[in-house]
């Protein structure tokens, strides 16, 4: 089960008046939506949801609610943040089953860049998506997803079906998707053009 805890209390006032008093006690404001029940203003002490937020844990991950004795996995799905002072405003939490098929968005990751020989001609890396929407159980959510760029030339595609997933996760979008491209700088080009030409 989830690694953190929040205590949520529900709050009797909704709308921008009461976010606003809310906040004012303290307390970050949120929602609690999903399953057959109707959405409820929750709010958590701003402290405590920082600490939440910054474990890097809270976004994408399932998560305890805690409401008196009653607890129920949830996953947060959106913290917005104040533009000015950076703490967080408010935040949109969703009832699960532990172990129910969500689709939920990963991040991806690129690793070996210098072991990449189209890279170290001077060809970049141009990411298509910065993340992978997923179909994969609520208690199984991967971290992240690592792509090894060893071997890669210019010209070469990454697509969603290159990913190693974990057992029970599928790809949303399906596996053609394009992640990411190495592709060649014109200077690389013509400098291969000119190596080329000499031969």
């Amino acid at each position: 089960m989830a690694d953190i805890v929040l205590n949520v209390e529900v709050r009797e006032r909704t709308g921008t008046g009461g976010a606003r008093a809310t906040r004012a006690e303290g307390k970050v404001p949120g929602v609690l939506y999903g399953g057959a029940k109707d959405p409820v203003a929750i709010a958590v002490k701003s402290n405590e949801f920082r600490k939440a937020l910054y474990t890097g844990k809270l976004l994408g991950h399932l998560v305890t609610l805690k409401y008196g004795e009653e607890t129920q996995p949830v996953i947060a799905k959106a913290v917005d943040m104040h533009p000015v002072t950076d703490e967080p405003w408010h935040f949109d939490l969703y009832r699960v089953d532990e172990h129910q098929q969500i689709k939920i968005a990963v991040p991806v990751h690129f690793k070996n860049h210098e072991a990449s020989p189209g890279l170290k001609k001077g060809g970049t890396l141009n990411l298509v998506l910065h993340e992978l929407e997923l179909n994969c159980p609520a208690d199984h959510i991967p971290e992240e997803l690592v792509y090894d760029l060893t071997g890669l030339e210019i010209g070469d595609t990454i697509r969603a079906g290159n990913f190693v997933l974990p057992e029970g996760v599928t790809v949303a979008g399906g596996k053609t998707l394009v992640v990411a491209t190495v592709a060649g700088s014109s200077a690389s080009a013509s400098a291969e053009a000119a190596e080329n030409a000499e031969g």
